[in-house]
């Protein structure tokens, strides 16, 4: 289950189950719910602007998790311990300047942009606003706080890019809970909350499947009916939500029936990830076999060009096109540079009558004899294309 060999501080250890205890040695005012702009102080964090030792890091997990777990269970109906579990690689992971940045922010939607390194994106201000727009109860559902966020930071359900998984199973009744009763409804995780968690308490492996802290808004599964006791259907779907009057896959009696099916799962998660209703008693067994997750910026793939050298005649002004990019890059900044004394840049930009160069430095030469001059450019594209 958990990892109890984590590197530990003099206090308490950023494991689940450490921050669990963190968490539960808050007194009641600490864990009461808090306004959607809490104006508490932040917590004090160390001084130093370097990495954060385990102590320094345990230290501000306790402060955040104290801060907004009651937030979180109001608003998003989740339980404290339920989030700080879940929460833990990027707790453990955080640029310390995001983490320093996440606990001095007075809203939760704009502490956990800061703590991914957005926070630029999505300021308090912005938050209190948005929700002081909102009709009327609108900002006491997870709905509503969701969407502030999005519009801001990008969709957690739209745009979604799939990442395939070798097939893991997740989820086996006939080993553990047994067979969902006629007309009954079971939840099940599908995405493993850190590393060191697994799926054997619903049957599945013993393995984290791949699938740990991927902040996954779908996930696609292959679901098998085993047995069922009488002919009909079951329908997956998302946990908290309503059932979709919709068949996920059919059965007879006694036959074993899989289907592969998309079903989307809480973002941010919450304690269970999809709901399995059957219409006839029966085992099920389930195997993801991929997951969508929000999409995240690519990091620009950068070059120089190779200098290029130009010769400016005495007592002249000219341009020079800088040299192309390399195949598959596209000139983003040009650069200009001479040794030259009495020689001056004139400036430089984009020469739209040369596709190849597009970029040039302008020259002044204000001597009486021919001098030399450098330009180049930073050439970039998205990796892979």
């Amino acid at each position: 289950m958990f990892n109890h060999a984590a590197t530990r501080s003099a206090g308490c250890t950023l494991t689940a189950l450490a921050l669990a205890c963190c968490f539960s040695s808050a007194s009641a005012a600490e864990r009461a719910p808090a306004r959607i702009a809490n104006k508490m102080q932040p917590a004090a964090a160390p001084a130093a602007v370097g990495e954060l030792g385990p102590q320094a890091r345990a230290a501000m997990t306790r402060n955040l998790v104290r801060k907004w777990g009651g937030y979180v269970q109001r608003i998003y109906g989740v339980e404290p311990r339920v989030w700080a579990q879940r929460m833990v690689p990027t707790f453990v992971g955080a640029d310390p300047q995001n983490f320093r940045a996440a606990l001095a922010r007075d809203t939760f939607e704009g502490a956990m942009a800061a703590l991914s390194g957005r926070g630029e994106q999505l300021q308090d201000a912005d938050v209190v606003d948005r929700l002081a727009r909102m009709p009327a109860g609108g900002a006491g559902s997870a709905k509503a706080m969701a969407e502030v966020g999005a519009k801001a930071l990008g969709s957690t359900t739209g745009d979604l890019v799939y990442t395939p998984v070798v097939p893991c199973r997740i989820l086996d009744t006939r080993v553990v809970g047994g067979p969902i009763t006629a007309g009954g409804t079971r939840s099940f995780l599908a995405l493993a909350a850190n590393p060191a968690v697994d799926f054997t308490s619903q049957g599945g492996s013993n393995t984290n499947c791949n699938v740990a802290s991927v902040g996954a808004s779908a996930v696609a599964i292959n679901v098998t009916a085993v047995t069922p006791s009488g002919g009909g259907y079951a329908t997956v779907y998302p946990y908290g939500a309503s059932q979709p009057l919709a068949a996920s896959l059919n059965y007879r009696i006694g036959t074993v029936v899989n289907n592969t099916v998309i079903v989307g799962v809480p973002n941010p998660l919450t304690i269970r990830d999809f709901t399995i209703f059957t219409f006839a008693q029966a085992d099920y067994v389930a195997d993801i076999v991929g997951y969508f997750s929000p999409p995240q910026a690519t990091q620009f793939d950068c070059v120089n060009t190779s200098l290029g050298t130009f010769t400016i005649p005495a007592n002249s002004v000219n341009f020079y096109n800088n040299p192309a990019c390399p195949t598959g890059y596209t000139a983003t900044t040009p650069y200009c540079w001479t040794g030259a004394s009495g020689v001056y840049s004139q400036g430089s930009g984009y020469n739209n009558n040369s596709p190849t160069n597009p970029t040039f430095c302008s020259w002044q030469n204000t001597t009486g004899s021919n001098q030399t001059v450098f330009g180049g450019n930073i050439c970039c594209r998205v990796p892979g294309r």
